[in-house]
């Protein structure tokens, strides 16, 4: 039986992504319910799990990474094919390359993006 915060997660992802395909949906609930994104509110956890698993499964971030990226520029240059990934997918949102760059903000009150 779900948990209310599962349920959570799971309103949210309908809400916030509402064509996401399965195989993809699953991993990014699952994600969002990992011990370190706890602290924070179902949806924002949802989004942080939605990007971060849409920048590593369907973009070349890892393989920017593998050719000496950084971190910074990686995102740079996958920004467009997060957000056309999450156009496909109906989202409500988009990611905005000014956010910033990982999710610690988030526990200071300000706008948080993805981690890694």
């Amino acid at each position: 039986m779900p948990t209310e915060r599962q349920k959570a997660i799971a309103r949210a992802l309908t809400l916030t992504i509402p064509r996401a395909p399965f195989a993809d949906a699953e991993p990014i609930r699952q994600a969002a319910g990992a011990r370190h994104l706890r602290h924070l509110p179902p949806p924002t956890a949802l989004w942080l799990a939605a990007v971060a698993h849409i920048r590593h499964v369907h973009t070349d971030y890892d393989t920017l990474m593998d050719d000496g990226y950084g971190r910074d520029a990686a995102r740079f240059f996958v920004l467009d094919a997060i957000n056309a990934v999450l156009d496909a997918w109906g989202a409500t949102r988009h990611v905005d390359g000014s956010e910033p760059l990982d999710g610690t903000e988030a526990d200071e009150g300000g706008s948080q993006d993805e981690p890694d």
